[in-house]
């Protein structure tokens, strides 16, 4: 569901008790990362202080007595980054009885090079039956993911009304996610990567058409179809945006030309927002099997309600080319497609160019 619907979790009223759960709520050291105030972030508590946590940013923007603070599940600080302390996950469900609305802050502790190896996607058990146990007493979940890496959760994300990515903000990222969750301000942000759903389903955003085959018939069931949590550029806001009008300079190229790509953009919603604008391209037909798509070019745009405005991009045909089975770059004659959000438009190659050197 999207953010300006009437019906999602957020943002949260004031008013409405909170309760603030999972390892990650109450902790600099998770907000800052490997790093920062020392090489694997451990004093990061020490050092930041003066900054708050994603609990005491919200006591400060919901009022403390709004605010109850039970993590069920707490870090192990004297031992590895992913040991945690004997749970206390009752404690967590009790405390629930008392709050309209659930916020787990989940993820990671701080980490960084080789002491943060890892050999299991999956957010730690622990933390998995902590938000299993929660969903139980019908209270709505949403999920705060604080990692810096995708950790699994595809066995809990259902149970969440709303789920929120903040990676590694930094000293200012527990007050940055109060002023969201509360509508002071408008999410904005885009997934930087391809959020895995499974172990074994990791893949690129790009990945090729022939990756992906779905279930066969007769006897031989190759099932190779391509599972994602969330897709490369996904990412909700408290508004809605619309894309129209479409335009590409000239459907005909060749080596050495620019090609000007341009689109309107209208906040249909009722706040005002900022809108990450991503050019596709696709090659529809290559000596190689040719990437699904690939971004091109991106803009953000500050829209008001109601507000259009115009993103131009320009794009060098030569950008459209890729490396060919001998290690050298090629530009094909062939029909590319270009994409904007649901918009899209068709120019054509007429000539094929080859370059003689390793690089462009």
């Amino acid at each position: 569901e999207k953010l300006a619907d009437g019906n999602a979790i957020l943002p949260l009223a004031k008013g409405k008790k909170i309760l603030l759960t999972g390892p990650n709520a109450n902790q600099m050291r998770c907000l800052d990362g490997g790093w920062s105030y020392t090489w694997q972030g451990h004093r990061a508590d020490e050092f930041a202080g003066k900054y708050n946590t994603i609990y005491e940013a919200f006591c400060n923007e919901y009022g403390k007595e709004n605010v109850i603070l039970n993590q069920g599940v707490t870090y192990n600080e004297k031992g590895k980054y992913w040991e945690e302390n004997e749970p206390q996950i009752q404690g967590a469900v009790n405390a629930a009885k008392d709050a309209d609305v659930i916020v787990a802050c989940i993820g990671e502790n701080s980490y960084t090079e080789t002491p943060g190896n890892l050999t299991d996607l999956w957010l730690s058990e622990n933390q998995r039956n902590l938000v299993k146990a929660l969903a139980k007493t019908g209270k709505p979940i949403v999920l705060v993911l604080n990692e810096g890496r995708p950790r699994l959760i595809a066995d809990i994300e259902p149970l969440a009304k709303g789920i929120i990515d903040i990676l590694i903000p930094g000293n200012y990222g527990g007050d940055a996610l109060a002023n969201l969750v509360s509508g002071k301000s408008n999410f904005s942000g885009k997934m930087p990567y391809t959020y895995p759903k499974e172990i074994n389903s990791l893949a690129n955003y790009d990945f090729k058409k022939s990756e992906e085959v779905g279930t066969m018939e007769g006897a031989y069931d190759y099932n190779a179809k391509i599972t994602q949590q969330w897709g490369f550029g996904q990412g909700l806001s408290y508004t809605s945006y619309q894309y129209s009008n479409l335009k590409v300079s000239k459907s005909d190229f060749r080596h050495g030309d620019l090609i000007q790509v341009s689109v309107d953009v209208k906040n249909t919603g009722k706040v005002a927002g900022k809108e990450s604008v991503l050019l596709f391209s696709s090659d529809l037909i290559a000596s190689m099997v040719p990437d699904g798509r690939r971004l091109r070019a991106f803009d953000k745009v500050e829209l008001q309600p109601g507000e259009t405005k115009t993103v131009t991009f320009d794009l060098k045909a030569d950008d459209l080319a890729f490396v060919g089975w001998d290690g050298k770059w090629r530009l094909e004659e062939g029909d590319f497609k270009l994409m904007i959000a649901d918009q899209n438009a068709m120019i054509h190659c007429t000539d094929t160019y080859l370059w003689q050197t390793a690089n462009r």
